[in-house]
């Protein structure tokens, strides 16, 4: 064995014998994969990223070939999700069919699929009963078609529901809500006899965001605020008190024991007073430090099931809910970790591996041009203004945000150059009626970050295709020419 060899072989044995492992997790941890960002990361280093961490599970909300290609033979655990969009279609076991077809068995055991999650949220309140009656249909006609399929065994088609399907003033008198109390208790039940999980997503910073007065100390693990439940069980956080309140619903209709993972929960760090990097460690932190317990909660003890979201900032989310929205990642917009966290619980906090290869447009920024603007110009700011944070991102922008600070100006290139940096910079994105130039200096300010996109990979039209279809175009062109 040559010396490094001896040496790498050393350090590895050294560190399982102290129980450390480079890339593995004390939790089974994992995380969503969203794509509304308009500057695409490389999936092939995404998933080395992933590896990289310890992260072998994912929740996908689409079946997109490019980022699946990617995931196969990685042996990280995959949700793959079907937009809510596209369940009336799957009220039809021939789409269905289809799309089973495509998307899980023609990848065989090279994709290491779990779940397909059917919809999201559809239930929402704010959907005004728009997916009700597809939902149930389109989750059983999946469901037969996976079986049918010869994979229902392994792969288990379930609904991620948001917490406000059910409700209760204790954790102990959960039951789901009165409105669509008959289709989750058919939904439930359906998941139990076909061994599907109940996947749920809590957000204990919304339950802050949404209310001024609910307990701040509440949404976190280490707060110290408690309340009380019947028969004397307390609870002093808000994640806990959520997830067993779900539980007494599940009970109330009739499956007890049905498994329940919960499909997304994280904190922002920008876009809202109470969504910065320090509080997103600290919530971070107390939730990894749980989960490495496998203490669960009062009514479900043991080993919890999550997937953390987000995995990277999203420029193109709806910020209807919050300006928020768009800043869920743990890490940044071109993959670089926001702050050091362990995964595993064990409160050994380390910078993330970031992904690698990531490449920048030119370093060069769209600000305001003060010297160019004339008088008669200025009229025209407002609209350039609202119509670069329309068409751009100025969420970082707002009161408490990281960008809150700036003066006049600097807030004017702010929202030039989000927009100027969203469009590729192209030259034709930085004008703005005259009032602006492109600059190589750069505008940032020690807590406000004016950003250079990243060159997305989704620009060079190859890499979008799996391996398979390239080798699969080369044969045929090669056929052609002979």
């Amino acid at each position: 064995m040559a010396p490094l060899l001896r040496l790498l072989a050393g350090v590895a044995a050294l560190l399982l014998a102290v129980g450390v492992s480079p890339a593995s997790s004390a939790v089974d941890l994992g995380v969503n994969w969203g794509s509304q960002c308009t500057h695409q990361l490389d999936p092939s280093e995404v998933v080395k990223m992933l590896k990289a961490n310890g992260i072998m599970k994912v929740k996908l909300f689409d079946a997109d070939p490019w980022p699946v290609g990617a995931l196969l033979d990685s042996g990280i655990e995959v949700m793959l999700g079907i937009p809510n969009d596209m369940l009336e279609a799957m009220t039809s076991y021939g789409n269905a069919e289809d799309w089973v077809a495509e998307n899980a068995t023609s990848y065989g055991d090279r994709l290491e699929l779990r779940y397909v999650a059917v919809g999201n949220e559809p239930f929402l309140k704010s959907y005004n009963g728009s997916f009700m009656e597809n939902t149930v249909p389109a989750l059983k006609n999946i469901q037969k078609a996976l079986d049918e399929a010869g994979i229902g065994d392994k792969v288990k088609a379930t609904v991620p529901l948001n917490a406000d399907v059910y409700v209760g003033d204790k954790p102990s008198e959960g039951k789901f809500r009165p409105d669509i109390d008959d289709v989750m208790t058919d939904m439930v039940k359906f998941m139990h006899d076909h061994g599907a999980p109940f996947v749920v997503n809590i957000y204990p910073f919304l339950s802050l965001y949404q209310s001024d007065n609910f307990p701040f100390e509440f949404a976190f693990f280490d707060g110290g605020r408690s309340i009380q439940d019947n028969g004397g069980v307390s609870y002093s956080n808000v994640f806990d008190a959520n997830y067993d309140t779900l539980v007494s619903a599940l009970k109330k209709a009739g499956v007890p024991s049905l498994k329940v993972v919960v499909g997304e929960i994280g904190w922002p760090t920008d876009g809202n007073k109470n969504a910065n990097p320090k509080l997103a460690r600290r919530f971070y932190d107390g939730l990894l430090k749980k989960l490495a317990k496998n203490e669960g909660t009062h009514l479900r003890p043991g080993k919890m099931d999550v997937y953390l979201f987000g995995l990277f900032d999203e420029d193109m989310k709806s910020i209807a809910p919050g300006n928020f929205e768009r800043h869920w990642g743990i890490l940044t917009y071109d993959g670089k970790p926001k702050f050091s966290m362990d995964l595993s619980g064990q409160g050994n906090d380390r910078r993330l591996a970031a992904v690698s290869g990531v490449e920048y447009l030119p370093k060069q920024w769209c600000v305001f041009d003060d010297e160019a603007a004339k008088d008669e110009d200025m009229d025209k700011l407002g609209g350039n203004i609202q119509y670069a944070c329309a068409s751009g991102d100025c969420t970082a922008l707002g009161y408490g945000c990281s960008c809150n600070g700036l003066d006049e100006m600097s807030n004017i290139s702010y929202a030039f150059n989000m927009y100027f940096q969203m469009q590729d910079q192209d030259v034709r994105a930085c004008d703005f009626d005259g009032l602006a130039k492109i600059s190589d200096k750069n505008a940032s300010t020690k807590t406000c970050l004016f950003p250079v996109q990243i060159i997305s990979a989704a620009t060079v039209p190859a890499r979008r295709w799996p391996a398979s279809w390239l080798l699969l175009a080369m044969l045929v062109a090669h056929a052609l020419v002979s």
